[in-house]
């Protein structure tokens, strides 16, 4: 695999980073800004409005910018984001800093999805768009934990201090491994052909399936301490390293996803989708004795990030003349299924039917993900676009010899 692949892995695994320490900050940011920690909560959704905003839109801005250029930018904008973060003088200063934090992390993968799978050939796509999402699962391994002990002992401001350094060496990876071109991310169309590709029915059921496969991960997720700490009788000092096991089985699952697509994307990708029904369906009994529930985080990682290289991938090449802002979109998506999974497994909760009742809902969603690409399938089939090896010859086709990175 090229070496510049791991230039994107530096920018997944800052990006990675930033977005979920948050999480762990919420009491300490809480405290120093004299804010409720409900109201600190609104950080985490700034971040995650910036990517939903930011992920199409300058996807498609940037459409016809050189692509090694395009991820200098976002990274720096990136660093210029968890800089304002660390000196912001209030809370709503922190909170236009974290939306524009927000802005590059979709784009960023969405172009850097497209500079992964163009550096390789057309059999190991899958598995090189997995290597640059490596980092991101990494940073729940190693980042989040480091980043949320610095911000315990040093103060949260440092953590972002620190994020921005990550930026800038990601930066200069950038600069140093991802080859000079001088080619565009769209064709002539321009904005309105990239938008253009987004009209497609296979493209929205393809993001469709997105919202629902991840949405049933974040709504277990989202309420994973509850579970470990009330449901499986761990103390709450536990729970940082048993979140790392969580990062274990993302990266086992995204590295198993990629191998496994570049030999059948669908197969992959309805596999995965039902193992992580399974999985959330067995929560109840899983989180009965420490060990299991132990067992059950890591597992839930591996389940929901076998699904992400084929996802991503399927996007990408459902919208073939605009796999920039395709798969922008899908981070967006991503990000869609965070609030709306979060949402649903606190309905659950609300509704009195457990502390584990956020894991079946989520295995409800993981069923209506395999419904939506059930439908996706069947719209392929009237098109003649079934089986693995007619997907990779469609993907062999996509744009590629004018959108090559040249070494």
């Amino acid at each position: 695999m090229p070496l510049a692949l791991l230039a994107l892995a530096v920018g997944a695994f800052g990006i990675g980073t930033t977005e979920f320490v948050m999480m762990g900050l919420l009491p300490d940011v809480a405290t120093d800004l004299h804010v409720s920690i409900p109201t600190a909560g609104h950080l985490v959704s700034a971040y995650a409005l910036g990517v939903v905003i930011g992920a199409p839109l300058l996807a498609a801005l940037t459409a016809r910018m050189s692509r090694r250029t395009v991820l200098i930018g976002l990274m720096t904008l990136f660093v210029v984001g968890n800089a304002l973060s660390a000196f912001a003088p209030g809370y709503d200063s922190l909170l236009a800093a974290r939306f524009l934090s927000g802005l590059p992390h979709g784009a960023f993968f969405g172009v850097g999805a497209v500079v992964a799978t163009n550096m390789v050939a057309p059999e190991r796509r899958a598995r090189s768009v997995s290597l640059m999402f490596m980092g991101l699962t990494v940073a729940n391994i190693a980042g989040v934990p480091a980043a949320t002990l610095t911000g315990q002992h040093l103060g949260w401001r440092a953590t972002f201090l620190g994020v921005s350094v990550i930026g800038l060496a990601a930066i200069a990876s950038l600069a140093l491994l991802i080859p000079h071109d001088h080619t565009h991310a769209a064709p002539a169309a321009g904005l309105r052909g990239e938008l253009a590709a987004l009209r497609s029915v296979p493209v929205w059921l393809a993001l469709g399936t997105t919202v629902a496969g991840f949405g049933a991960l974040f709504a277990a997720y989202s309420y994973i301490t509850p579970m470990l700490t009330d449901a499986a009788g761990y103390a709450e000092g536990s729970v940082t390293l048993l979140l790392a096991l969580f990062g274990v089985g993302a990266t086992i699952g995204n590295l198993l996803g990629g191998r496994l697509a570049d030999r059948s994307m669908r197969g992959t990708l309805f596999g995965g989708l039902l193992s992580l029904a399974v999985v959330l369906a067995l929560f109840p009994v899983l989180m009965g004795t420490e060990w299991s529930g132990a067992l059950a985080v890591v597992l839930l990682g591996t389940a929901a990030f076998v699904t992400s290289s084929p996802l991503l991938m399927m996007v990408m090449e459902k919208a073939s003349s605009a796999p920039s802002l395709a798969s922008s979109a899908n981070q967006a998506a991503f990000n869609l299924a965070n609030a709306g999974g979060a949402w649903i497994g606190g309905l659950a909760l609300a509704a009195g039917f457990g502390t584990t009742s956020p894991a079946v809902a989520g295995a409800l969603l993981a069923v209506l993900g395999l419904g939506v690409a059930a439908v996706a399938w069947a719209v392929d089939q009237r098109r003649g676009l079934v089986g693995s090896g007619r997907e990779r010859l469609v993907a062999a086709h996509m744009p590629r010899r004018a959108e090559t990175v040249r070494r």
